[in-house]
């Protein structure tokens, strides 16, 4: 039987190093966030500049999350967007919202790949990146994390309970920096 998947998008950032809403950057004929939630529509979460990014993005068929904490990293996102989550779900996969390069086949992969383990990652060429899958078993750990990297710290506590899924390709580059945007927009 398939799980019951929900896809949460981390777009709260206040992209403090590009200066502007990188959100709403123009890429692939929308925005970047525009095209991530191609991607995955369940759950968005969004903060810094959210009345902007509201105006601008078509949020259909998407539960809107908003986090006045955004300041304090990604978990901070993760434990306000667990309370919309639907109560059905039993997988949850965590796509980072300036990260374009995750299609829609890197998800599949990475819940094919994932089988029944609790956690599961991608293993690009180059390393082990977004998105990430896990089981609802571990929603009160991800509700208790603090800061940006905690669910990396998360996945190397329980390491002897991951899985890592082979995706070919680097690791999709995320954008946080002009340079970043102008590698990803050519």
């Amino acid at each position: 039987m398939t799980p019951f998947v929900t896809g949460l998008v981390l777009a709260a950032g206040g992209s403090k190093r590009l200066g502007r809403p990188k959100q709403l950057l123009p890429y692939g004929g929308a925005t970047l966030l525009d095209h991530v939630l191609a991607t995955a529509r369940d759950v968005c979460v969004i903060g810094g500049a959210a009345a902007e990014v509201r105006e601008a993005i078509r949020f259909d068929g998407v539960e809107v999350v908003e986090n006045t904490d955004f300041g304090e990293g990604c978990s901070s996102s993760i434990a306000v967007a667990l309370a919309a989550v639907d109560p059905r779900c039993e997988v949850l996969v965590l796509v980072l919202g300036d990260q374009p390069g995750v299609s829609a086949e890197t998800v599949a992969t990475l819940l094919t790949g994932r089988a029944e383990a609790p956690i599961a990652v991608c293993a690009y060429d180059d390393g082990r990146g977004h998105p990430l899958a896990f089981s609802r078993r571990l929603f009160p750990e991800l509700r208790e994390l603090h800061g940006d990297k905690a669910v990396w710290k998360l996945l190397d506590r329980r390491a002897d309970e991951a899985v890592e899924v082979p995706v070919d390709g680097p690791i999709p580059r995320d954008v946080d920096t002009w340079d970043d945007y102008a590698q990803i927009a050519r």
